[in-house]
């Protein structure tokens, strides 16, 4: 692809060999220099691996990044490993640039909901909450994601930092007292006015009932109309994908009314201060994790002041509206800096079908980990949707990105070029490596341009351009083996052969290495059969001072990525 298009171009072009000067043959005695490292390692211009600079993030900073809550209700399914993948692929990423991170998930557990679910289970809200948490938590050990923190809204600490919040807005007089009537949502926690229903259910589908004149304390939520519309004016990348600022303008500016944040007709949640009849609405709850997990308010030099407002928010769509304008309203009224952006993605949908327990096609992620294996659900996760799209799962198409992507051409790659090292090189990685072509220096110019290339799409959350970009990088290279022939210039060339196979090696280190935040498994086993060692594995060993080892002993190869066999239809 890329390759082979600039390769038709530019070799043998004038316009290229300024740039290739560095490894003329002429000016640069291969095995004697380029495979030493540098004394120097530590003075590593450690500018060249920073997270790509934006509008909404200085690139250095310590930065914190986090899923939103997950509602204890229900088990958990693709949805919440999709979300959880791709804030651990950001997470990881940040950290192997070198970046001090705070990766935040957790459970939500307090509200109506619960409160029903548990007793049409029989047991007190904290046990019901206590079992289902679990599952969430295993979720994110199954999918190997590496949170730093999970918040549970039951727990002390979130309930004092809560109420410390609450507390915080009536001095500021933004909540009063006064009652409510109107059409509320059990399974969305959330409120609708009648011009928002759609054939009698909320704009989610979700069933609603009719709240006649219940107690309740209120939000200002409508002095803070303009203020918001000028904050997203001046603040353009703080709600992405830009579809969904559209939205979030269009409500924000149909006139926002006063917020009820209160209610008496259940008692499962964070009690008001100085009124026990009432408990807070869930969302102030649910949302204010995002900062009591990081120790507000009792933080001196600690997390809170460390990594906030530096905060990524990732969420799905269906939570826009509380992200987007009901929870800076709140930080507007208790003069804390809002987050630096929110990302709302896509759904899924099943074979084109919307996904619900009653059409019996819930994917579960537990199912395709079992059955296909971590990184390959990782893969497929990242790899087949846009990130902000929707997004619709078969397995059929899960199964060919696997096996084409993976199995084929990167686990293929792998396994015939190291098995090749090790026949035909005596067990260890190419010695007396000669000069390097232009073609051998094309395909690695362009490996060592792939960290720029995926840190620009990390940094606006476009994962699936970075998944692309791995596995084009992929391509370039099984196209450079088929056009070399190592296995031809062994009868004719062997010190070319090895040349050949040590670019390939080399090239695989940072494919390796840059795949790491989205399989991280499977890019460490690569890794591994390529002798680097393990703390040589982060983005500033992405230099020449770092290259593959001449004369080290490889371990045999194995494969990476089986094939996943599908059984063919027996006909009658």
């Amino acid at each position: 692809m890329r390759f082979t298009m600039i390769l038709s171009l530019l070799v043998g072009s004038a316009t290229i060999r300024p740039l290739l000067a560095f490894r003329n043959p002429a000016t640069f005695a291969r095995s004697s220099v380029a495979l030493q490292r540098r004394c120097s390692t530590t003075t590593t211009t450690t500018s060249l691996f920073q997270t790509p600079a934006t509008l909404c993030d200085d690139g250095t900073s310590p930065f914190q990044i986090t899923t939103p809550i997950y509602y204890v209700n229900d088990k958990p399914h693709i949805g919440h490993a999709y979300t959880s993948t791709a804030c651990d692929v950001i997470a990881r990423f940040m950290r192997l640039s070198g970046r001090d991170v705070f990766f935040l998930s957790g459970t939500d557990e307090h509200g109506q909901k619960v409160e029903q679910s548990a007793a049409a289970k029989g047991v007190d809200p904290q046990s019901f909450v206590d079992d289902v948490s679990v599952n969430f938590r295993d979720l994110l050990k199954l999918m190997n994601i590496s949170n730093d923190a999970f918040v549970r809204t039951t727990s002390d600490q979130h309930k004092e930092a809560v109420q410390h919040l609450w507390k915080t807005l009536v001095e500021k007089e933004y909540i009063y007292l006064g009652t409510y009537e109107g059409w509320y949502s059990v399974r969305d926690e959330c409120f609708y006015t009648e011009g928002e229903l759609v054939d009698g259910k909320a704009p989610t589908g979700a069933e609603v009932e009719w709240v006649a004149k219940e107690a309740s304390y209120f939000f200002k939520l409508s002095a803070f109309e303009d203020q918001l519309l000028e904050f997203y004016d001046q603040n353009p990348e703080f709600i992405a994908p830009n579809s969904r600022r559209n939205e979030v303008l269009s409500f924000v500016k149909g006139g926002l009314r006063d917020l009820s944040v209160s209610r008496t007709s259940f008692s499962w949640g964070v009690p008001v201060p100085g009124d026990d009849d009432h408990v807070m609405y869930v969302w102030i709850d649910a949302l204010a994790n995002y900062i009591s997990a990081l120790g507000y308010p009792n933080d001196e030099g600690g997390d809170f002041s460390k990594f906030w407002p530096n905060s990524l928010h990732v969420v799905g769509k269906d939570i826009l509206r509380f992200h987007a304008v009901y929870w800076p309203a709140l930080l507007m009224a208790a003069d804390i800096p809002l987050p630096k952006r929110l990302f709302a993605h896509g759904w899924w949908t099943k074979d084109g079908e919307k996904i619900s327990k009653s059409l019996g096609n819930v994917v579960d992620p537990v199912e395709l980990v079992e059955q296909y294996g971590v990184d390959q659900t990782r893969f497929f996760l990242m790899a087949d949707v846009s990130f902000g799209s929707d997004g619709d799962f078969s397995t059929k198409s899960f199964i060919q990105k696997v096996n084409v992507n993976l199995a084929n051409e990167l686990g293929n790659l792998c396994q015939r070029t190291l098995s090749m090292v090790f026949k035909n090189c005596g067990k260890q990685t190419p010695t007396d490596v000669g000069p390097f072509t232009e073609a051998d220096e094309l395909l690695l110019a362009s490996a060592r341009g792939l960290r720029e290339r995926a840190g620009t799409h990390v940094a606006s959350q476009a994962l699936h351009k970075y998944t692309q970009e791995m596995v084009s990088m992929v391509w370039d290279t099984n196209k450079y083996i088929d056009t070399m022939e190592p296995w031809a210039l062994k009868k004719t060339d062997t010190a070319r052969m090895a040349t050949v196979l040590y670019v390939i090696m080399e090239v695989l280190r940072h494919v390796a290495i840059l795949y790491q935040p989205i399989i991280p498994t499977s890019a460490n086993q690569i890794l591994d059969l390529l002798c680097v060692p393990s703390d040589e594995r982060t983005f500033a060993h992405l230099t020449e001072d770092y290259m593959i080892q001449e004369g080290v002993e490889i371990p045999k190869p194995m494969g990476i990525f089986p094939r996943i066999e599908v059984e063919e239809p027996v006909e009658a």
